[in-house]
């Protein structure tokens, strides 16, 4: 099967291209060479290689910045995927379009959590950009499955995890303060890779929640992993409104992977698992990073 990936040099797109490389002819593509806002170089690449599947992990992802940046938002979030959609259903391919929890508003109470048939009701400009590009593929998409998932963490690019890491090793003594009453489920980039490759296999279409089981807040979550990483570091929880940022959050981001189990193909980990192996996979990069990082700050 020939697969193309977009947003390859992101996380998702790395650990994607990892996964299908040694059984499918795969072209990894991302910035400057492929612009997926730019319709007819979509089209060129889509001619030139004809896929039998396409992979986008591409995403303007920086929440607080799409609440300006708004132009750059829609055109990668919410046009771009209309445009692959349509060069993918001239071409037969199976289009698989990652999406986020942040197309709900939160506010089910905790532990409830959204499944795949809830009414999205974004609340942030990031999260009105990316339900706007789910209904893209939906409306011009042949075959299509829309794979939400949320608090994505993985060994390439920029992540919550890295930015604790380099925190703490660079000032141990500093006291961070985490939010602790915003809820969800961590996911490793590796993981949610395997859970698509499944989903391929099977040829699930529609819409699927995709996350790591249980949940935890962000507070949980950097100390567990930087208790994996055996660094020193001083933690304090805090409530979203003593960290105000642009963006509203969703106060509950937990995702049921409903379907996923219907088909029978949920491959997701406990989020605690997968932490663990994650850190325990790449914890001398991850350290090495981390003190280059602060070093060149």
């Amino acid at each position: 099967m020939k697969i193309l990936i977009l947003g390859a040099r992101g996380q998702l797109g790395n650990d994607c291209s990892l996964i299908f490389s040694p059984d499918h002819r795969v072209m990894a593509a991302d910035l400057p060479e492929t612009d997926i806002t730019d319709q007819a170089g979509v089209n060129c690449v889509f001619d030139d290689f004809r896929p039998d599947a396409v992979i986008n992990c591409a995403a303007f992802t920086r929440v607080d910045a799409c609440e300006t940046e708004t132009g750059m938002c829609w055109a990668v979030n919410a046009r771009a995927p209309a445009y692959l959609a349509r060069a993918a259903a001239r071409h037969h391919a199976f289009l698989v379009h990652v999406s986020t929890d942040y197309v709900f508003d939160g506010r089910r109470p905790v532990p409830e959590s959204y499944r795949e048939t809830h009414e999205p009701s974004p609340v942030s400009e990031y999260g009105r950009s990316k339900l706007a590009g789910e209904r893209a593929v939906a409306d011009n998409a042949q075959k299509y499955a829309i794979v939400r998932t949320a608090w994505l963490y993985g060994a390439c690019g920029g992540n919550f995890l890295k930015t604790m890491l380099r925190l703490a090793v660079g000032d141990p003594g500093k006291t961070l303060r985490v939010v602790n009453d915003q809820f969800g489920s961590a996911t490793w980039s590796y993981r949610l890779a395997c859970q698509i490759q499944k989903i391929l296999d099977k040829g699930c279409t529609g819409i699927l929640h995709a996350t790591s089981q249980g949940w935890g807040t962000w507070y949980d979550l950097a100390r567990f992993f930087l208790t994996q990483m055996e660094v020193d570091f001083n933690l304090v929880p805090c409530t979203t409104e003593e960290y105000p940022t642009p963006a509203l959050r969703p106060a509950n981001s937990i995702l049921d992977n409903e379907r996923l189990r219907q088909e029978g193909i949920d491959v997701m980990e406990n989020w605690e698992t997968d932490v663990a192996q994650f850190a325990a996979r790449h914890k001398k990069q991850l350290l090495k990073e981390a003190r280059a990082g602060f070093a060149s700050v």
